[in-house]
């Protein structure tokens, strides 16, 4: 079983990558919705579809590992303050 302790090893390391990858596209997402610059803007919201899309490619990679019965639920953090609601985002972002 040596195998398989190494495929969830590696799954592990394929979701913290993802985990981080998501961090930075919110990242490029939040800069841009307080961007005043219009190119700065479009640059910053490219960047964050470029992350999105690594995400993507590497959300499918660890689904095709998983055995094809399993299922995980989504993970979704808490935040400390779950009654405060988030702004919806300006129609410029949805578009993406």
């Amino acid at each position: 079983m040596p195998n398989k302790k190494n495929q969830i090893s590696n799954v592990g390391m394929m979701i913290q990558r993802c985990h981080k990858w998501r961090q930075k596209r919110k990242q490029y997402i939040d800069q841009a919705r307080i961007t005043a610059d219009e190119i700065e803007r479009e640059r910053l919201l490219q960047a964050a579809e470029h992350y999105c899309r690594i995400v993507n490619a590497e959300q499918e990679k660890i689904d095709s590992t998983r055995a094809p019965g399993e299922k995980i639920a989504p993970v979704v953090p808490q935040t400390e303050d779950s009654t405060e609601e988030e702004e919806p985002l300006p129609d410029f972002i949805s578009k993406i």
